[in-house]
């Protein structure tokens, strides 16, 4: 029998972050700039990060997958972002072994940001035979959901089921703390029961994940969106910021019995890419300070850190630039460095996720962490021209 891993302790914090962030750029292995800044709690984040979505569920990738997320964290890429159903859950575990090895070559856990998300089901070992089997067993018997719960047939919403994959994720991860847990694509209900029955499941979950913060399992909450965030106010999938953190207040107040007390929902992630713009240019989110503003921007003022998922747009971008992009970025040497330089840039974006299983699409991410910021003037030079044209 196999003795059971001791979980390792510590969370990402100020101290640690910004020492790790001093580090590489005096050592000149990044420019000033590429560290964004975690709202209140004074951390110093990278501006790009490593995904591990991707992939084939093998012994191989796994490998890959740690050896990424060693060397990453390494050499000066301190956000790794995971979830509970990435290639059936074996992204949590190769994550876990790429900390291990970092943390033996020295690189702190305090000045590590890791976050792993949870809604879709996890199906260990890959999809089973008979799915209506399996649900019963998995999930019925065990009273983390319903079939009247389940979403699009994949997707579940209950607090039950996401503390389940709260308490998987940290497991094979091997660590006490997650710096964040995020919801993945809760908007996938509101296509079946609409908006309101969708936030009414949120709120439990929300106060689930409060409890856990205050049992340090996890430090941070939020969501992760594909449709939410990017749409019109009046779309019927809209989800804003505004409204989640309502949500994070009634719940915190809910956990701790305090009517002042603080919600934790601090972090939010939206796809954005040079195609996939709206989180930087559809004014949709009344911010409960008099302004309506971008996704971006409302993020700014609610003080909630905005990820960035499809960097690459399934690696389109790593082929091909957008013609505005390549003329600006035409400096450097491919499509892959210009989308990063490009996402990094963003004013209001704090870390660009990349999803990789190939060791050597980290040289571009660490190629492009040297690279010094667009001038913001550049940058929004960029959409003028793309109007003009």
């Amino acid at each position: 029998m196999q003795p059971v891993q001791k979980l390792i302790p510590g969370y990402a914090n100020a101290k640690a972050t910004r020492r790790y962030a001093e580090q590489f750029v005096s050592e000149g292995k990044a420019a000033e700039g590429h560290y964004s800044e975690f709202s209140r709690a004074k951390m110093r984040l990278s501006s790009l990060g490593i995904g591990t979505f991707g992939g084939a569920a093998t012994a191989e990738v796994d490998a890959q997958i740690s050896a990424i997320v060693a060397r990453g964290l390494a050499e000066g890429v301190n956000v790794v972002d995971t979830g509970a159903h990435y290639r059936y859950g074996r992204s949590l575990a190769a994550v876990g072994a790429g900390v291990r090895t970092a943390l033996e070559a020295g690189v702190a856990r305090e000045a590590m940001f890791l976050i792993s998300k949870g809604g879709f089901l996890t199906l260990r070992g890959g999809p089973p035979e008979d799915m209506e089997a399996w649900f019963q067993r998995e999930i019925e018997a065990q009273g983390m959901g319903t079939k009247d719960d389940l979403a699009k047939g994949a997707h579940l919403l209950t607090p039950e089921y996401l503390h389940y994959q709260m308490e998987l994720s940290r497991s094979l991860m091997g660590v006490e703390t997650l710096d964040a847990f995020l919801i993945d694509q809760p908007e996938v209900h509101i296509h079946e029961i609409g908006k309101e029955p969708t936030n009414r499941k949120l709120e439990p979950v929300f106060e689930m994940l409060e409890r856990a913060v205050l049992e340090k399992k996890i430090r941070t909450y939020g969501i992760s969106t594909f449709e939410g965030f990017r749409e019109e106010t009046d779309a019927a999938v809209f989800q804003s910021l505004t409204s989640m953190q309502g949500l994070a207040e009634r719940a915190a107040q809910t956990v701790t019995g305090d009517d002042h007390a603080r919600h934790h929902f601090k972090i939010a992630m939206l796809p954005f890419n040079q195609v996939m713009l709206e989180g930087f240019t559809r004014f949709n989110t009344a911010t409960g300070q008099g302004n309506v503003a971008s996704p971006l921007q409302a993020a700014h003022q609610l003080e909630v850190y905005m990820i960035a998922s499809h960097s690459m747009l399934k690696g389109h971008l790593a082929k091909q630039s957008v013609e505005v992009v390549e003329q600006q970025l035409a400096s450097l040497p491919n499509p892959a460095q210009r989308a990063l330089q490009f996402n990094r840039s963003t004013p209001g974006l704090g870390t660009s996720l990349v999803g990789m299983s190939t060791p050597e699409h980290l040289d571009d991410m660490l190629a492009v962490m040297r690279e010094p910021m667009m001038d913001k003037k550049a940058y929004l030079g960029m959409f003028k021209k793309a109007e003009e044209e």
